[in-house]
């Protein structure tokens, strides 16, 4: 069942918020930051991301359900994580829209999961708002390109900041849903 798979996984979005964290406050604790260093920053985040989120799905193939999206997430993080790396000399514009479409992407995965998790598990507006949170970044990341270098960092960090709280948040709901169903006599929710 799906909800035992991301119950059994609640930990996958806590890492996520963390990492969101940091590099939201690192970004926005040194706004000056060279564009250069903002592309790998970034490239090490979405890398990190992809890998966490792959994690996640292979711990919930057995589940024979959903965890393909995770996996999907976490393929179009490491693509974008890689196309970053390699191509460092990249624009603020261009970073500009590759950010973008990379936000709404895995924003709308994280919202099309929500729903299907609507009736599973209580909690799950805290993945549908972050997915929402990432579609609105992403249009107004390719709306507003080239809005400078300085504003994009101050963007970025303020959304990594607002995305890794939501995702926090929604790890610890799942932590408390699986603490919740172990009770006196009650076995464990199957696979946690």
């Amino acid at each position: 069942m799906i909800t035992d798979c991301v119950v059994r996984n609640w930990w996958a979005p806590v890492v996520r918020g963390v990492l969101a964290i940091g590099f939201g406050a690192l970004t926005l604790a040194v706004p000056r930051i060279s564009l250069k260093v903002l592309v790998l920053l970034f490239g090490a985040y979405a890398l990190a991301e992809g890998v966490t989120n792959i994690a996640g799905a292979v711990r919930g193939g057995d589940e024979r359900r959903r965890w393909w999206v995770l996996l999907l997430e976490g393929l179009v993080s490491i693509g974008v994580a890689l196309v970053t790396l390699f191509w460092p000399g990249i624009t603020a514009v261009l970073l500009a829209l590759w950010i973008g479409a990379w936000a709404i992407v895995t924003g709308a995965l994280e919202i099309g999961a929500a729903f299907r998790l609507r009736k599973q598990i209580e909690g799950e507006w805290l993945l549908g708002l972050a997915g929402v949170l990432s579609v609105a970044f992403g249009v107004l990341m390719i709306a507003a390109p080239g809005a400078g270098a300085l504003a994009l960092v101050l963007w970025i960090g303020a959304y990594s900041l607002v995305f890794g709280i939501f995702l926090i948040a929604l790890g610890i709901r799942l932590r408390s849903f699986s603490t919740a169903a172990v009770g006196p006599g009650a076995g464990p929710i199957r696979g946690v």
